[in-house]
């Protein structure tokens, strides 16, 4: 039987909660035999995460692959999962949250019926629940109105994402040609990525189909989380980083025909720059702001369309306001949300 779907679980010093993850995934699904799991140490040295892999693996052979390399980062142990995938599907589970055992079987036999039937679809979209460990709520992000239900469709179909509503990786499985077709290259040492992953193989998906189940669930809540509010502030060169690449990857008012993907590309593009926007004016760096005026005047000279959208439009207008009053009631926007959102 060949693979359905594949696992990727990066690791990195994640001894203390991997089992979890990867016991949710294979244990989950009642180690069926079409589903694979790649397990990437991505260089661990603090604990014994490559051990706790291999025991897996000795139990689950046939299930569980594991791959140990030197350190790359979150987005090169992703690479190096789809390089080993076998699956007709690819999804990535960091190695810090777990799926729902419910869910898990409704997308395998879901997608086992593309297999079989010869179904082409190039994207599927669930929903992701975050884990709030602080105060034990959960808060589910879900795509009803934006996407019709259990129905292959083109993005000529897809309705309007509001702002809680945006296709993080947590929502998405691939189908894994897409993905090492599509030319997606994740930067080593770079948190984040998981927006570029989220956003370049858009446009190579030609349909997509909605498959309305919680699965995938993010756990919030450790201190070191790359979306912890002060790791970011630290981390704001990488966001820029991050941004430039899916700024660079595509002039969308010219490289992506279908009108509604050009409109949710560019509202998840205007997302990304208001983060950056944000946290660059909560940061203490001295070359923070400076920065950020740079990257808006590389962005106008880039594409002056994307700049007007991403700048002029409510988001953006709403967080650059200017002088020492606008930062004020940007950050205060920024908490606002962050609080009712809970998004981190």
């Amino acid at each position: 039987m060949g693979k359905t779907i594949t696992f990727g679980i990066p690791c990195y010093n994640s001894a203390e909660y991997m089992d979890h993850c990867i016991s949710s995934i294979v244990e989950g699904c009642g180690a069926a035999a079409d589903v694979q799991v790649v397990v990437v140490d991505d260089g661990s040295t603090k604990d014994n995460t490559l051990e706790k892999a291999t025991e897996w693996h000795e139990r689950y052979p046939d299930i569980v692959q594991v791959v140990h390399q030197e350190n790359g980062g979150h987005g090169r142990a992703v690479m190096t999962a789809i390089e080993h995938a076998e699956g007709a599907y690819f999804k990535v589970v960091d190695s810090d949250d777990w799926v729902d055992k419910d869910a898990l079987m409704a997308l395998l036999e879901q997608l086992r019926s593309f297999v079989t039937f010869k179904v082409d679809v190039d994207l599927v979209v669930t929903n992701y629940v975050f884990e709030h460990v602080e105060d034990g709520k959960q808060r589910t992000v879900e795509y009803g109105f934006a996407l019709p239900k259990r129905k292959v469709i083109g993005w000529h179909q897809i309705g309007h994402f509001n702002m809680t509503q945006y296709m993080l990786m947590h929502a998405l499985c691939y189908r894994t040609e897409v993905l090492r077709s599509c030319g997606l290259e994740l930067p080593a040492h770079t948190f984040y990525v998981d927006n570029i992953y989220a956003y370049v193989p858009l446009p190579h998906c030609k349909t997509l189909f909605y498959l309305d189940v919680d699965l995938y669930r993010y756990f919030i809540g450790r201190d070191d989380q790359s979306v912890n509010l002060d790791m970011q502030i630290a981390r704001i060169d990488q966001q820029l980083t991050v941004t430039r690449i899916m700024m660079r990857a595509y002039h969308l008012y010219e490289d992506v025909p279908q009108k509604r993907l050009r409109s949710y590309m560019i509202g998840h593009f205007t997302l990304m720059m208001s983060v950056c926007s944000v946290i660059s004016k909560m940061s203490d760096a001295p070359d923070a702001r400076k920065n950020l005026d740079d990257f808006w005047h590389e962005l106008m000279r880039y594409d002056m369309r994307m700049y007007s959208r991403a700048r002029h439009g409510i988001v953006g207008t709403f967080t650059n306001f200017r002088g020492p009053v606008g930062e004020r009631v940007t950050i205060g926007i920024y908490h606002a949300a962050q609080w009712l959102m809970k998004f981190n």
